[in-house]
């Protein structure tokens, strides 16, 4: 089993609690899954709460951009607010991609506050036979 752990994982969740929401100059982190599934890369973004219009995906080369703006509902102007725990503002994550995806074919997904971006295994990267010829016949080696 693997465990990934992160000692400043607290101290980050601190400090974004106390510096308030991000901003496009100073964006909030969000948190995402990675892995391979068969000939695709897959990476799920939690962005829960936002509008489809508010997600801004680019790739420049292998830099994968992923922004995000989460907006507050719009109240009454009679409205109090009792509680108010949901971040607003600025999210962005930034993902340097390995030269063996293909990311010119990048699929992006967003469902149930969940962004998933489906990235093909280029087929230069993919495993494949190369044959050897030992002077009269060719031997597959894998």
């Amino acid at each position: 089993m693997l465990m990934r752990t992160d000692p400043f994982r607290e101290l980050d969740r601190l400090a974004q609690h106390l510096m308030g929401p991000g901003t496009w100059s100073r964006p909030s982190a969000m948190p995402m899954d990675a892995y391979r599934e068969g000939d695709q890369y897959v990476i799920a973004f939690d962005l829960p709460g936002i509008a489809p219009d508010a997600l801004e995906i680019d790739v420049e080369r292998n830099m994968l951009t992923v922004k995000a703006e989460r907006r507050p509902l719009p109240r009454s102007e009679n409205a109090q607010i009792e509680l108010s725990e949901r971040p607003l503002g600025a999210f962005s994550r930034q993902i340097v991609l390995a030269d063996t995806l293909d990311t010119e074919n990048i699929r992006a997904d967003y469902q149930a506050g969940v962004l998933t971006l489906r990235i093909p295994i280029a087929e230069r990267a993919k495993p494949r036979k190369v044959s050897v010829h030992n002077g009269e016949h060719p031997q597959l080696v894998s």
